[in-house]
């Protein structure tokens, strides 16, 4: 069964027991305090809570996941950065009987795989939440042999909350055994089952009683019972498909050749396969290479690609061909990839060609400092040699760990954060001066203070310009003030256009002109990042921060100085627009008493 056969059969078969389809949603996920959206049930939060009410109370979808939890895993049979998730959901309706029954129908009769090869996981009772005796009798009622069911606690059978706080529940795991062909090592556990690590069994899918809410230590029913569920496709499909993982199935078949090649080699070609996939559907959802954040891990799995596929003496520029190849299979799918298709390949060639520079001359450094602790007959690399290695030739931390691993040495991560604390503190000097504190007390003369106050609040309405022309990617990486000009740089991967430059400052210039009401007030950190407020360098914000308004079209946390309205800054005028490193622009602007378009 092709994959295409299995996404589709999965929503035909939910929307026939009177589920809504839902599109996935985006890698970026609406709750900005979380990084990326890596389970189906983030776009349904304020439902499973009771904190909104659904305009539907039973749901199903496909939905594109990133996770880097378990990175170091990837290559295996089983783990991947980007998967796809199936899932259905319950809003208050159905409960447990249901749940069961939906699972084992479209398992045993839409997929037809044999029962007796299915094993099931259920919550043994701990922390004074009890046993799941429900589960338990409602499994063997449907057919389920009760010496295929295994009791597990909190760490293996109660799923979430996501954060530290939130809907949670126990749940009830369905585990595939795909035989004894399949143990890796010699399997030790008596009654070898579920969870025991062999090989031997895979889960599928997780069935989530979401009826708690955990708020610090302690679990308080929600006001509704809800089911939440996952699936990871790529294991289904591995299974459906009859390999023994996914990268056997044509999810990865198309653009993932040599397949006889063994071990180590066999892992690396796993690797840029799983990363590069991954990669495409970061950028299409608007990530983009950077040293913090989302374009963080984005820039750390294309590197971590590039330096294996140096291992496999891969060509130059090899990544093109093989993300042209993703986006051809992903594209019916998931359309955004076709749609950015530009964009995706010029971001991952502009990395490539970035690191590809720099990558050899860091790995003769990296062997040069290997060779010393040899000599010295140490096994620990300095956090300052791994900060050099990160500073000077763009290596993550976790690269150089992962190399360091393999010549059995470890990497003095403490070192490593002050070193990188120190070099904050040096770069960020003037954080004042860039994000809103721009001297303006010291500044003596009163047409400057208030040409600097002007041209602050310009900065707010071309930022949220910038979003509105070129994409919610745009993200401020610094600033600076002075009576003459603003300076703004940004993260963007190609220069901008006449047209896209015009469009900008006509943007602004229309939002001085309908003169809105600037606002602020003063909030908790994390409620004005739920309220929508941009914000950046998350690290040096206080814990009450100042959030600016520009009436509904702009919000950012700042400290200021502002003008009442936006009708006082009269006109704007981009100066220039050119590359202020790899990925970001400037522009630089000014003020002016009018504005002919």
């Amino acid at each position: 069964m092709l994959s295409k056969e299995i996404r589709q059969k999965f929503l035909e078969f939910f929307e026939m027991k009177g589920h809504k389809i839902v599109p996935s949603s985006s890698l970026i996920p609406a709750d900005s305090t979380v990084l990326l959206t890596t389970a189906g049930m983030q776009q349904f939060v304020p439902y499973l809570s009771g904190e909104n009410e659904p305009p539907y109370h039973r749901a199903c979808s496909v939905q594109k996941c990133f996770r880097t939890a378990d990175i170091d895993e990837v290559g295996n049979e089983i783990h991947h950065t980007f998967f796809e998730m199936l899932g259905n959901w319950s809003f208050g309706d159905y409960w447990k009987r249901e749940a069961i029954n939906y699972a084992l129908e479209l398992l045993t009769i839409i997929y037809q795989l044999p029962i007796e090869r299915l094993w099931i996981t259920v919550f043994k009772g701990e922390n004074d939440i009890p046993r799941d005796e429900e589960a338990i009798e409602l499994w063997i009622k449907v057919g389920i042999s009760k010496e295929r069911i295994r009791e597990f606690g909190i760490d293996d059978n109660f799923w979430g909350p996501v954060e530290m706080k939130g809907p949670c529940g126990p749940c009830s795991e369905i585990h595939y055994d795909r035989g004894k062909e399949f143990i890796r090592d010699k399997c030790s556990i008596k009654n070898c089952g579920p969870n025991c690590g062999c090989g031997r069994f895979i889960e599928i899918w997780n069935l989530v009683f979401m009826e708690y809410n955990k708020d610090e230590d302690t679990y308080k029913f929600l006001n509704q019972k809800n089911i939440d569920t996952g699936i990871g496709f790529e294991r289904l499909a591995a299974i459906l498909q009859k390999k023994s993982s996914a990268y056997e199935t044509d999810l990865f078949l198309p653009f993932m050749p040599d397949l006889e090649l063994k071990d180590s080699l066999l892992k690396a070609r796993r690797i840029i396969a799983d990363h590069i996939r991954g990669a495409c559907f970061l950028v299409a959802d608007g990530v983009l290479p950077s040293r913090e954040d989302r374009g963080y891990i984005l820039r750390r799995i294309l590197r971590r690609t590039i330096r294996y596929g140096r291992l496999l003496r891969m060509p130059k520029q090899f990544l093109i061909p093989i993300a042209s190849k993703v986006i051809e299979i992903y594209q019916d799918v998931y359309p955004e990839l076709k749609q950015k298709q530009n964009d995706i390949l010029t971001v991952i060639q502009k990395e490539e060609e970035k690191f590809g520079k720099t990558l050899e001359k860091g790995l003769k450094e990296f062997g040069k400092k290997i060779t010393q602790l040899s000599n010295l007959s140490l096994t620990k690399l300095s956090g300052e040699d791994a900060f050099h290695l990160y500073d000077t030739y763009g290596f993550p931390l976790e690269l150089t760990k992962e190399m360091a691993k393999e010549k059995k040495i470890e990497v003095d991560e403490e070192e490593f954060k002050k070193a990188f604390e120190k070099h904050q503190k040096i770069s960020r000097a003037g954080v004042g001066k860039k994000f809103g504190g721009t001297g303006i007390d010291k500044i003596k003369d009163e047409d400057s203070k208030k040409k600097i106050t002007r041209l602050h609040t310009a900065t707010h309405l071309l930022h949220q310009a910038l979003q509105d022309v070129l994409g919610s990617h745009i993200r401020q990486m610094g600033s600076d003030i002075n009576p003459e000009r603003l300076r703004f740089d940004f993260s963007h991967f190609q220069k901008l256009t006449e047209e896209e430059k015009r469009k900008i400052e006509k943007l602004v210039n229309q939002k001085i002109k309908e003169n809105l009401l600037v606002t602020s007030r003063e909030m908790n950190y994390e409620e004005a990042l739920k309220d929508g407020a941009l914000a950046f360098f998350k690290e040096k914000y206080p814990k009450i921060v100042k959030v600016y308004s520009i009436e509904k079209y702009s919000k950012e946390i700042c400290a200021g100085p502002h003008v009442r309205s936006t009708g006082e800054i009269s006109g704007f005028k981009i100066i220039s627009e050119k590359s202020s490193g790899a990925g970001i622009r400037r522009i630089k602007g000014r003020v002016e008493e009018t504005y002919s378009s």
